[in-house]
């Protein structure tokens, strides 16, 4: 090690946020260094822009520059300190390889000593000169070290120490100041601890996808298997029923088992083709876990980042929530109809086979026997004005919420301990927390809205993170689309909708939004994990799509049975 280093002290090098050596260092007016990215996030969520170390304030957030003279000084003691403990741990790694002296002509023999600047490895025999020469004393030493040039820049003839999160490169500190000063650049141990962390995740959400793909086959195959013993029955029953009225209902006899039969095999060939494109999935996801198994087991930090794919993690695969089999409830909603019927037959003829008419030609049939599936569950709904925020506007029997553009100012207001400080937002009275509900939510014209499911402590005041654990299962419309609250910018239906019906089944751990008018399915938030009451979420938003001053309004069900 050159004895330079001994003019400074790790401590002078330390960020006193983070606790580590700079990274892009910058100097506070008042006099105290820091990484640049920390003195952001400390700013970005403090009220007013301070010194962390002497609490100084500044009347405005200084706008900060990267230090270079403190950067090459730290880039100095990392490259002599912190850069040395690296190469010994990946020294330590590859005992199962001797390093050999690069000078030896004969026997070569085992080396004692790695040399950056030279790129070479020495035995106690050639390092002497080393040792001796007062040029070669500078040299920087190192434990012996195999491959060392591949561990140098190119370019810049460093080590390279440093892997920059945006680009998934490895650089020296001369790359780093020179083309990532605004990047996210980290020490190599911490990239490979962090990226070693992200393919954890990507494996255990790969194993996620696997069990999911199974759950839905599993669940298809019970489907077809339970909708099919319903078909039979229905037949059977039907058989006996309408043979006995002979001539007069031979005709939708022959009829109903066409279309039962027909349905039955659509829904049959609908189950396979499912279970075939699940097949594959699993397969090709099986084989992307065993290849991010694989690379996670690599121990060398280097060739882990060399190897790191640059592309997605995870195959293309089918959206789960889009698909649902639900051919058995078809055929329950049709076994009651057809029971009610032979009891006034003769009366009630013309209105039987139309119900066979329409259970043959339409292709909503499933969406809308679902939806009055769903519409059995259904609940009173009213509105909590204590969660309520101050610029919106609920009616009086507590049915309405509507933004309020007349509101005012409303800092001065007594802020309520339930209330929504930040998000135009409001929760209906009383939890749910076990069985199956169901409301539905007019919409109007309106041009933005969420609407949803919130747990009793999810965040009123300030910011809600849209994230999959911040407690909101909510679905938000924008102008002509839709997107879940915890997936920003990434559409889930499109299209406007006048009136919402959203059910809640807590047992199977299953949110789902429909389109009432039209019967179609708009969202689904499966196997979801409710650990606390569920509250109805209305959020009618401000005019920031046009205008949108429209109230969403809780309405009762409209049952056309």
């Amino acid at each position: 090690m050159a004895s330079s280093s001994s003019l400074f002290t790790e401590e002078q090098f330390l960020c006193p946020i983070c606790l580590d050596v700079f990274i892009r260092p910058v100097s506070t007016p008042c006099g105290h260094n820091f990484c640049m990215s920390c003195i952001a996030s400390y700013w970005d969520g403090a009220p007013v822009s301070q010194c962390p170390v002497c609490k100084e304030r500044f009347q405005r957030r200084p706008d900060l520059k990267v230090n270079t003279f403190i950067s090459e000084l730290a880039s100095q003691f990392m490259s002599l300190h912190v850069t040395d403990t690296h190469i010994q741990s990946t020294a330590q790694q590859q005992l199962s390889s001797v390093v050999l002296c690069d000078i030896c002509t004969d026997a070569q023999r085992e080396a004692v000593k790695s040399c950056l600047e030279c790129l070479s490895s020495y035995c106690d025999v050639h390092l002497e000169p080393h040792c001796r020469a007062s040029g070669l004393k500078r040299h920087t030493l190192v434990e012996p070290v195999a491959s060392l040039e591949s561990r140098m820049c190119k370019k810049h003839n460093r080590l390279l120490m440093l892997f920059c999160i945006e680009d998934k490169a490895l650089l020296c500190n001369v790359c780093a100041m020179s083309h990532h000063l605004k990047h996210d650049v980290v020490p190599v141990p911490q990239a490979y601890d962090k990226m070693r962390d992200l393919l954890a995740k990507a494996e255990d959400k790969v194993q996620q996808m696997i069990q999911d793909r199974f759950r839905k086959v599993q669940n298809a195959r019970e489907s077809v298997t339970q909708s099919k013993a319903e078909t039979q029955g229905m037949i059977t029953s039907s058989v006996q029923d309408l043979a006995e009225l002979e001539f007069e209902i031979k005709k939708s006899q022959v009829e109903l088992i066409g279309v039962v039969e027909k349905k039955q095999k659509t829904a049959e060939e609908q189950a396979e083709g499912f279970i075939r494109d699940m097949d594959r999935e699993i397969s090709e996801l099986q084989a992307t876990a065993t290849k991010l198994s694989e690379l996670k087991q690599t121990k060398d930090q280097l060739s882990f980042l060399q190897s790191y794919p640059n592309l997605s993690l995870l195959p293309h695969t089918t959206d789960l929530s889009t698909f649902n089999f639900n051919r058995h409830l078809e055929m329950q909603h049709m076994c009651k109809s057809l029971r009610n019927s032979f009891s006034q037959l003769r009366a009630l003829l013309n209105k039987m086979n139309t119900e066979i008419h329409k259970f043959s030609d339409s292709d909503d049939a499933s969406n809308e026997a679902v939806l009055r599936y769903m519409q059995q569950y259904e609940v009173n709904v009213v509105l909590d004005p204590d969660t309520a925020h101050p610029l919106l506007s609920l009616s009086d029997d507590r049915k309405q919420v509507r933004y309020n553009m007349g509101a005012g100012l409303w800092a001065n207001q007594v802020m309520k301990a339930n209330m929504f400080t930040e998000h135009l937002a409001v929760l209906a009275q009383g939890g749910l927390s076990s069985g199956k509900f169901y409301f539905e939510v007019n919409v109007g014209q309106k041009t933005e809205w969420c609407l949803g499911l919130a747990t009793a402590s999810v965040q009123r005041r300030g910011a809600l993170v849209r994230s999959s654990h911040c407690g909101l299962w909510a679905i938000w419309f924008l102008e002509d689309k839709f997107e879940t609250f915890s997936s920003p910018a990434i559409p889930v239906h499109t299209g406007k909708v006048e009136r919402v019906g959203v059910f809640v089944d807590c047992d199977r751990g299953q949110i789902s939004f429909v389109d009432v008018v039209t019967a179609t399915p708009i969202y689904s938030f499966p196997e979801c994990v409710f650990t606390e009451e569920l509250y109805p979420y209305f959020n009618p938003c401000d005019n920031e799509y046009g205008s949108n001053l429209d109230p969403m309004v809780i309405v009762p069900v409209c049952r056309t049975e």
